[in-house]
Parts: C-alpha cells; structure tokens; sequence
C-alpha cells in the first residue's frame, strides 16, 4: 500500500526570508517620506500663508482697486472699468513718464554694473588695504536712502552746497539742479549709481574670483594679451553674474523711490511710473484708483521685462 502524498500548503522558507525585508524596506522608506513631507509644510506652510496674505492678497486688491473711480478717504468708490487705464494711456502724460522711467532705468543699470566691474577688477588685485577698500565701496549700499537723499540734496544746493563752493571757486557758477528738469534727473541718476554701485561691485567682485586660474594661465600660455584675455575669457565667464545684476538691478531701478521722494519732492523731471503713483495718491491728487491703476501697469511692466530677460537674454549666458 502507497501513501498519497499532498502538496505543502505552507510558502517557501527561502521565500519568506527574502520578501520580509524589502517589505519592511519599503515601509521605512513610506515612513521616511511622510516625516519629511510633515516636516515640508510644518516650515512652508507659515511662510506661504504670510505670502498669500501679504504678497498676493494686496496684489490682487490693488487691481480691483484700479477698477474704481475712488478719491483717498473717501467711504464710497464708482466701478469704472478700464476707464483708469484708458484715461491714462491716451493721456500725454504716459509717453512722459515711459521716457522718464526708461532713461532713468537704463542710465542707473548700466552705469551701475560698468562701474561696479571696473571697481571690482581694482579690488580683485591683492595689495594693501584691499578690505577696507572693498568695505568702503560697499557701505554707502547698506545705507539709508532717506539719508543718502538727504545728504546729496545739501551737496548739490546751487547756494550752499559744497559741490556749488567748489564749482565758484573755479569761476564757474553752480548749476539749478532743481529747478531744471534734466539736471534733476542726471542729479538723481548719479546719486542712485553712487548708492548701488557698491552691489554692483562686490557681486563682480565674487564672480572674478571664482574664475579658475589655470584657465587664465592657459590664456596667457597661448600668448593672449591682457585685452584679449579680459574681452575673450573673464567677460563671457562673468556672463552668470552679468545676467544675474542685469535682472536683479533692473526690478530694483524700476522701483527706485526713497532718493526721487527726497531729492525731488516735485517730482520735476523725475516722475517715474512709481513715483507718479505715489504723486497720485499722496501728492494732492487723491486719486488712489487712478494710483492703483499705475501701481498695476508697473506689475505688468516688471513681469514683461523678468520674462524677457529669463526667455531671451540667458541664452547668451555661458555657464561653466
């Protein structure tokens, strides 16, 4: 007689070895991501809301704002549509204030980063005193711009001013920087560059330094000439940090306001497109719909500029 043998029901012990551990693998790594992720929005979380709250909640208000005929103080607003922005863009005022912003923008980036490579070459050089030049240079950044304003204003006064006491002892009168609109606004764009040209130079500064020398000993090796290697190696090297100012100074000079409001209270040849939102607002006008509406076209100008700058211009950008 022959017992009938069954199959084992049982799993594979080699199997059950093998399975068990990538099982509790797997669970530690879900384990793993859901604390990071806790840990995510535990931090995010707060700083997002305060964004939401602070940033976009006033963003988006200000262009319903925009929408309305609505005198500062006053109880009640009319919707007016577009009418605001209407008024504005078929006014003779627009083209005015584009130019102003347009040349004070250009004139404060480039001078700014011009100047400041040419300073941060000087300072790349290892002599004595190079840190308390370097600090030096970047101090007047870190400064009040109320203060700074306040300042110039007193240096550039025709009568009492030190630059007119400098200018009289050669025979030569001082000029009206504030009665004359385009001296008011060369007298603004200087002091801006002075003030950031600091920036400007610490940031080119960092980029030269980062500049591996073996690269610039393999320029020479060649036989390239001071010019060739500056224009031919270190510039297209410096391109991170060229487009890194160029965004940075950009939406910093589009919103320049302490130095206009101080050295300019008038706003004489000087009204940019923030200023003219301010003068709206605040400067008798009332008009903080019509404010609202320029302060809206500025967004829109800035985001314009940034996408331009992102899509089209850091393709000429050389990252190493």
């Amino acid at each position: 007689m022959v017992a009938e043998i069954k199959p084992s029901t049982d799993p594979p012990l080699l199997e059950t070895s093998a399975s068990e551990p990538s099982f509790r693998a797997r669970r530690g790594r879900r384990r793993r991501a859901s604390r990071e992720a806790a840990i995510f929005l535990a931090f995010a979380l707060p700083n997002l809301a305060l964004i939401a709250v602070f940033t976009y909640r006033p963003l988006l208000l200000n262009m319903y704002y925009s929408t309305l005929d609505w005198t500062l103080g006053a109880p009640t607003a009319r919707p007016v549509g577009l009418s605001n922005y209407l008024d504005f863009f078929q006014s003779a005022e627009a083209g005015q204030v584009f130019l102003t912003t347009a040349v004070f923008t250009l004139a404060t980036v480039f001078l700014s980063m011009a100047l400041g490579l040419m300073v941060a070459l000087a300072l790349n050089r290892r002599v004595r005193g190079a840190g308390l030049a370097r600090a030096t240079v970047f101090s007047p950044f870190v400064l009040s711009g109320v203060g700074v304003g306040l300042a110039w204003q007193y240096i550039f006064d025709p009568t009492v001013g030190a630059l007119g006491a400098i200018l009289r002892s050669f025979g030569i009168a001082s000029p009206q920087w504030f009665n004359n609109e385009t001296l008011s606004l060369v007298m603004v764009v200087l002091v801006y560059v002075w003030k950031n040209l600091g920036y400007a130079a610490v940031i080119y500064l960092a980029g030269l330094q980062s500049i591996s020398s073996d690269v610039l000993e393999a320029a020479a090796i060649d036989g390239a000439s001071a010019r060739r290697k500056f224009f031919s190696v270190v510039l297209p090297l410096l391109s991170p940090t060229t487009f890194f100012l160029l965004v940075t100074s950009t939406l910093n000079s589009l919103q320049a306001f302490d130095l206009i409001r101080v050295m300019t209270p008038l706003g004489r040849g000087t009204t940019t497109l923030i200023y003219d939102a301010y003068l709206r607002a605040f400067g008798g006008y009332n008009q903080a719909g019509y404010s609202a509406m320029l302060s809206t076209v500025l967004f829109g100008l800035l985001v314009i500029l940034t996408l331009f700058q992102l899509v089209f211009l850091e393709r000429r950008v050389h990252y190493r």
